[in-house]
């Protein structure tokens, strides 16, 4: 009996706690709003992320971005873009590009993240950034060449467009349909981004 009644108060509880567990989140507290904004065309929602391979919040934060990866909306686009605001980041977006280039961005993205952070190698500089590719099939010769190709120069140019577009401060920092930005390292920042491309989507109809 004693059981069942504490079973009954708790039932109670959760049910009357269901409707505030949809968070309803605040603009300047939980996200911003950009200033010029540049929303991806009717139909398709563009979440974008900004990162730095050296940055610690940003490898806290990839676990819960490949989660959210796994289970993505068809009407999501979804786009990296490492920032590059100044030499040492250029170097980690040059990096990024260079494998997206080469056709390995899938297999060295997350070891890289976790050579960095996990192991504490210096990959900070293209000479570095070469010889951990090697790793992976890749010649440092065939790095070196994509790394300070056209097609990745232009890459980085963009992306440097793009951040100060949004006027972006730091990373990691997840922009929703070039309107919105989300910034930190644990699950809220999902949650944000789902309770924003769900708001987009709506205004969208």
């Amino acid at each position: 009996m004693k059981k069942f009644m504490i079973s009954g108060l708790a039932a109670t509880v959760m049910a009357f706690s269901a409707p505030s567990m949809a968070e309803d989140f605040v603009a300047g507290k939980d996200y911003t709003v950009i200033k010029n904004p540049s929303p991806s065309p009717a139909g398709k929602i563009e979440v974008r992320e900004f990162f730095w391979y050296g940055c610690p919040h940003c490898f806290l934060l990839e676990p819960h971005m490949q989660k959210w990866l796994k289970s993505m909306p068809k009407d999501i686009t979804f786009v990296r873009s490492p920032a590059a605001m100044n030499p040492v980041w250029e170097s980690g977006a040059r990096t990024y590009y260079a494998s997206e280039l080469l056709g390995v961005r899938s297999k060295t993205h997350i070891p890289l993240f976790h050579a960095i952070h996990v192991e504490n190698q210096q990959i900070f500089d293209q000479q570095s950034a070469a010889k951990f590719f090697t790793k992976y099939g890749v010649s440092e010769s065939q790095f070196n060449n994509a790394y300070n190709s056209f097609a990745v120069s232009t890459k980085v140019a963009e992306s440097n467009k793009l951040a100060q577009q949004f006027q972006l401060l730091g990373v990691p920092a997840v922009v929703i349909d070039g309107k919105y930005m989300v910034q930190g390292e644990n699950e809220r920042v999902v949650k944000v981004m789902n309770y924003l491309i769900d708001k987009e989507r709506k205004e969208k109809k």
